[in-house]
């Protein structure tokens, strides 16, 4: 049943045909535009004088953030418990 309506509608779409409007208009091909070089001027000196302009200063770029050294699992707790840090502040990571 399926493989007779694939085939009714395969059928179908091969013979269908879209109709045509005789009084339309007939397309026209688009024309690539040119682009204007000769107004063009920019120079290499005026691109980086005009980027120190907007850049940030050196005082406001972010400070990246440091860590103090890594614990290990089995290294004695900073807190001064004595126990090791898997047991004391560990255990709650």
């Amino acid at each position: 049943m399926n493989a007779d309506l694939n085939r009714n509608i395969v059928n179908f779409l091969c013979h269908a045909s879209l109709p045509v409007d005789a009084n339309q208009a007939s397309l026209k091909e688009g024309r690539q535009q040119r682009t204007d070089m000769s107004r063009m001027h920019a120079n290499k000196d005026e691109v980086d004088a005009a980027g120190q302009e907007y850049g940030a200063d050196e005082k406001d770029k972010p400070v990246p953030m440091t860590s103090g050294p890594k614990i290990g699992r089995n290294d004695p707790c900073p807190c001064g418990s004595g126990k090791k840090f898997k047991q004391c502040h560990g255990k709650d990571l």
